[in-house]
């Protein structure tokens, strides 16, 4: 068993791109992190990968600082010698991890490993979308975000916070800077009701985040014809699938995700370290 860590990411993309691909919807963040479409400083982040005794990768590792490690076992076959060896790696580096986000049963391992105290923060469940079923439309109409919606987006992303359990930078710069790309999307019933964004991408799918309608416009069907929408769109821009988190313990929004469409590619937990 050998481990490397990747002091940039082009060799890390180099040695762990193709093992990802193998499941482009569970490994979509790391897949992300890859792609860097937003030019971030990556001297900080901890990239690692895995190999077995016949040199094949066994567990990829990637945390962008200050997040969570995410990590995955090729094929989700367990491996916790390598498991071991990775948190053995990172106590001995000193890294401080604020948690572990992975398929269930690797995220529980490696926080045994890793962690003397720790607490599962959620479930989420990777979903993906082939083709949106038809679906009647809920009043209204969909747009892409503009100047008026900067006034109060940053607290609607602070509710999609609380929701969800995650913590959000919700500074107007954000969504200032998405005015025009047709990728943050508002319905619109009278007033703004719900929204939705296109959040990162692989490459052959787009990923559909920051879904979130006030309290009081819930049970309207606003948000369900929004993500229909935006997911159809996304498709028709050449995407094969479309693919987003949903909170695993939540049936409603769970069951408004499978209604369009979706269906679940892996069950994931997100253990924070104490």
């Amino acid at each position: 068993m050998e481990i490397t860590r990747h002091t940039r990411l082009k060799t890390f993309a180099e040695d762990a791109l193709g093992v990802l691909s193998e499941n482009e919807v569970q490994n979509n963040l790391p897949l992300s992190f890859i792609r860097n479409e937003q030019g971030r400083d990556t001297s900080d982040w901890l990239l690692f990968t895995v190999r077995d005794g016949n040199g094949g990768i066994v567990l990829t590792a990637a945390c962008t600082p200050p997040h969570n490690i995410v990590m995955y076992e090729t094929r989700n076959l367990p491996n916790n010698a390598a498991v071991k060896l990775l948190a053995g790696e990172l106590k001995s580096m000193g890294v401080s991890l604020p948690g572990v986000l992975a398929e269930q049963g690797l995220a529980r391992r490696f926080a045994e490993e890793y962690a003397t105290r720790f607490k599962r923060k959620s479930s989420l469940s990777s979903m993906r979308l082939d083709k949106p079923n038809e679906l009647p439309k809920a009043p209204g109409f969909h747009r892409d975000i503009c100047e008026s919606d900067l006034s109060y987006m940053p607290s609607w992303m602070v509710g999609f916070g609380e929701d969800c359990n995650i913590p959000v930078v919700a500074n107007v710069e954000i969504f200032k800077a998405r005015i025009g790309q047709d990728r943050h999307w508002v319905w619109e019933d009278g007033q703004p009701v719900s929204c939705a964004a296109h959040v990162r991408g692989t490459e052959n799918g787009a990923g559909i985040g920051f879904v979130y309608t006030p309290p009081q416009h819930r049970g309207k069907g606003y948000a369900t014809s929004l993500v229909s929408g935006l997911s159809r769109s996304l498709l028709g821009r050449g995407n094969q699938f479309c693919f987003l988190y949903a909170n695993a313990e939540n049936p409603v929004s769970c069951g408004l995700y499978r209604k369009i469409g979706y269906y679940e590619i892996c069950l994931h937990d997100e253990i924070s370290f104490q």
